[in-house]
């Protein structure tokens, strides 16, 4: 079965079909994702859940919950955001940003505009792809081919740091730390508007929205999606935007801009949650002009995955990895405390 999780940077919502199974007639009724374990290779139960979870998998063009039990006849469909291809990774010879390697682990700054990884229209130009170039044999996860080295990822429009596993013993180690929570993630974040109260945590369920499967909704009354928990810091307040620092708790697709819009701060210029037009301050054409120069400078959401903390796989010690704001983030900012000053 083909990765299922949905590229963050993805613009097409058509999904794919990539396997059709209709039901034995004399096939007892038993749990789906026990009856499409049997039946489909390179797979596990948990990545099943969450595609059923996710809507991905239907049973007579029905969606289905994950405790749903089969009945003779049934046909099963399961549809992917990306087509069915192959999981071979072509090597590019394209400069890493590295800021630490050694023969266990790397530490690269990614920038903004790049992919983690090979997905549908982006198969080349990736991290992955460079990576795959200037390191060999990296290892991968089960049921997660044609993604080596690759514990965690970030979106296409957000800058930072990213660690990569060099070895099979490494790859384990970390994926276990981001499994349970006890990674160190701080993100920096622009935001619309000013926090009250200015520190707190965003403790609400997230999952993919029904009307359109790219976009992460929040889902306050905990029926639908999974947990998400998102803890932010207000670091500059300049009246209508705000730095903020956010450390995450649990990794899920958009956690960061999903919860920040759900608590009516959109990320700066971040299209897909609404952060691209005027959500704070007056309509007057100077200020509007002022908002849209700062677009231009920064055309993404203003994100950086600014640090990473985490038991040395090898050393078993912990270690701590930072990184500047990237250039568009730093101008940005600087901008408004300007026009701040101007109006004070």
């Amino acid at each position: 079965m083909q990765q299922y999780d949905q590229s963050p940077d993805e613009e097409n919502d058509e999904l794919y079909e990539h396997h059709r199974i209709q039901v034995d007639k004399k096939q007892s009724m038993v749990r789906i994702d026990k009856f499409l374990m049997d039946r489909l290779a390179n797979t596990s139960r948990n990545r099943l859940q969450k595609a059923i979870e996710d809507g991905f998998v239907k049973v007579n063009d029905q969606q289905i919950k994950t405790n749903y039990r089969i009945h003779p006849g049934d046909v099963i469909v399961i549809a992917l955001p990306e087509p069915p291809r192959d999981t071979e990774v072509i090597p590019e010879n394209i400069p890493l940003d590295i800021v630490y390697e050694d023969d266990t682990l790397l530490i690269v700054n990614k920038p903004a505009g790049m992919v983690v990884h090979p997905a549908h229209s982006n198969w080349t130009g990736t991290l992955v792809n460079a990576l795959t170039y200037h390191l060999q044999n990296l290892p991968t996860m089960p049921d997660n081919e044609g993604r080596p080295g690759l514990v965690h990822r970030i979106d296409k429009d957000t800058s930072g740091l990213l660690v990569i596993a060099k070895t099979e013993k490494a790859m384990t180690h970390l994926a276990k730390q981001f499994f349970n929570h006890s990674i160190e993630r701080t993100y920096y974040a622009l935001v619309w508007g000013e926090p009250d109260p200015e520190d707190g945590t965003v403790d609400v369920n997230l999952g993919r929205g029904f009307k359109d499967r790219r976009i992460t909704e929040a889902f306050p009354e905990g029926d639908y999606g999974r947990t998400a928990i998102t803890h932010y810091k207000t670091l500059k307040q300049l009246r209508y935007v705000s730095l903020i620092q956010c450390n995450l708790e649990t990794g899920r697709t958009h956690q960061i801009r999903a919860h920040m819009k759900y608590i009516g701060h959109p990320l700066f210029n971040d299209a897909t949650y609404g952060g691209d037009r005027l959500v704070k301050g007056t309509k007057f054409s100077k200020y509007k002009s002022f908002v849209d120069n700062c677009f231009k400078i920064i055309p993404r959401q203003a994100l950086h995955a600014k640090s990473l903390g985490f038991i040395h796989p090898k050393t078993e010690e912990f270690v701590q990895f930072d990184s500047e704001l990237p250039e568009d983030f730093k101008q940005v900012l600087e901008k408004w405390e300007g026009y701040v000053n101007t109006i004070d």
